[in-house]
């Protein structure tokens, strides 16, 4: 056997679809996992990781902070893989041709948006590659509108396009255009479905919730997965659902066990994060929701919303607005258990819904580090990871230290794998694996970020490669690293 190019040296290796968990070694060269043993390897180049744990690297289908310095934050809490599937994007060749260009630390993904096809069409909004284009009119009426048949038929045509361009699934905010035909919902997963691929959902909210949407947001995803047989992911199910969890995990453990493909994700906070101009933040909405205004949070200027006077104000000047919502009292013992309810849903995968930073002025470089002071975001956008290992294992014992690995790497890379053969080799740590490894103390990781400090690292990740390459090594960045690759998808011969 040749020489291998580098071992991590007695470790705690944990392997969540083999259940492999043993004091071992761990063989790498070049982008790919080549030996797990508990015989000692030899190797060119030895690092000794006794007394840590070495597993999958975390796959985040849910990560809206794509530029290299949220992805950085993102790779000190464990990431190896963020993917932006739930609003996605448009023009998906754009995305993936100025990711590459950047480079980026961690391997990175697109599904298209049929958010950003709509505004495109229907109120002339320009394409972009960040969410930011789609932010900038989120609240605009205009995109909203019913669309004509030939409207429809340009909206599927670019998704089309993206799909046959590597998108890995449509992602669905119909969560933000509420009163949209239930038709036209249909239709897109009919599409996914010929395609091969998933649907990335924000729900519409639940009729009991809002009685004046045209269909239940929870029943209307089940219902989509059965009619049309596209794998139906249900995005952030803890902060659509809010008190309301176990309504939602009635009917998804009814469709579940009837066969429907559906999966779901969230994420251990009590709070999101999105534009201000966002339909369900409307103060009626509000209401309906058993929210108030001062629920509400601006991201750029830490202000607290008094009252509905100064809600409708800042709707108004700048919809676009980063926000933080407290839909959930994590100190509260009822919240706790309703946000407990979302995680542990069986076969759930842990997703962040980590969002782009706020900058204290215009956006330095991308390659720049540390962070610039002032700079802001929602806390899961640093600590997601470490925050799930230290409340759901090490704290409260809610789950194994394996469970909850699992759901970080093995179930996120199930969910796409159908569509994304490539999947197969993330999310396992066993010869043959992509060498996309995360290694940490077991007793020192946790999350920092606060609501009020959102962008401090969590602490714990000794070392992180991805495709064989370190980008984190003894638990600092290695700044010049760049390896990360395109998720690809490819659109099923029957598209």
């Amino acid at each position: 056997m040749a020489l291998i190019e580098t071992v991590l040296h007695g470790g705690r290796v944990i392997d969540p679809e083999s259940g492999f968990d043993q004091i071992a070694d761990v063989g790498i060269t070049g982008d790919r996992v080549v030996a797990v043993s508990t015989v000692q390897l030899r190797a060119a180049r030895r690092v000794d990781v006794s007394g840590l744990v070495v597993c999958p690297g975390f796959i985040d289908l849910h990560s809206h902070g794509q530029a290299i310095p949220e992805q950085r934050l993102q790779a000190l809490d464990g990431v190896t893989t963020a993917l932006e599937l739930e609003a996605g994007t448009t023009t998906v060749a754009a995305a993936y041709s100025h990711a590459g260009a950047e480079g980026r630390p961690v391997n990175y993904g697109y599904a298209t948006s049929w958010a950003l096809a709509r505004k495109i069409e229907l109120i002339g909004a320009q394409p972009g590659p960040s969410l930011h284009a789609i932010l900038e009119h989120l609240g605009d009426p205009g995109w909203q509108a019913p669309a004509s048949k030939a409207q429809r038929a340009r909206i599927y045509q670019r998704l089309y396009q993206d799909l046959a361009d590597g998108a890995l699934g449509i992602g669905v905010l119909v969560g933000y255009a509420p009163l949209v035909d239930p038709d036209e919902f249909t239709l897109v997963a009919g599409l996914a479905a010929q395609a091969g691929v998933p649907t990335f959902t924000h729900a519409r909210p639940l009729i009991d919730v809002n009685p004046s949407v045209p269909v239940d947001g929870a029943k209307e995803i089940i219902r989509a997965a059965g009619q049309t047989g596209a794998h139906m992911h249900y995005c952030h199910v803890n902060s659509t659902s809010a008190r309301r969890i176990d309504t939602v995990r009635a009917l998804l453990d009814e469709a579940i066990a009837e066969g429907s493909p559906v999966s779901v994700e969230a994420y251990p906070y009590g709070a999101g994060s999105t534009a201000i101009g966002a339909a369900f933040l409307a103060p009626e909405a509000l209401k309906q929701s058993g929210l108030r205004p001062d629920d509400i949070v601006v991201v750029a200027t830490g202000e607290r919303i008094a009252d509905e006077k100064r809600l409708l104000e800042l709707r108004a000047a700048d919809p676009g607005a980063l926000v933080i919502v407290h839909f959930l009292d994590e100190a509260n013992p009822a919240g706790r258990e309703h946000l407990d309810r979302a995680l542990l849903y069986p076969g759930g995968a842990i997703a962040s819904d980590a969002v782009p930073f706020t900058w204290p002025g215009q956006p330095p470089p991308p390659t720049t580090w540390p962070l610039p002071p002032g700079t802001l975001a929602h806390p899961r956008s640093a600590g997601t990871y470490a925050k799930s290992l230290r409340t759901l294992w090490r704290e409260r014992g809610l789950q194994t230290l394996t469970e909850v690995i699992a759901r970080s790497s093995l179930v996120p890379a199930r969910i796409l794998e159908d569509a994304v053969p490539g999947m197969r080799r993330k999310g396992r740590l066993k010869a043959g694996s992509d060498a996309d490894v995360l290694v940490f103390d077991p007793d020192r990781i946790t999350d920092q970020a606060t609501y009020v400090d959102g962008v401090r690292p969590s602490l714990g990740v000794v070392h992180l490669l991805v495709n064989g390459s370190f980008v984190v090594r003894d638990s600092a960045l290695v700044l010049d690293s760049l390896p990360g690759r395109p998720v690809r998808a490819s659109m099923s011969r029957s598209a």
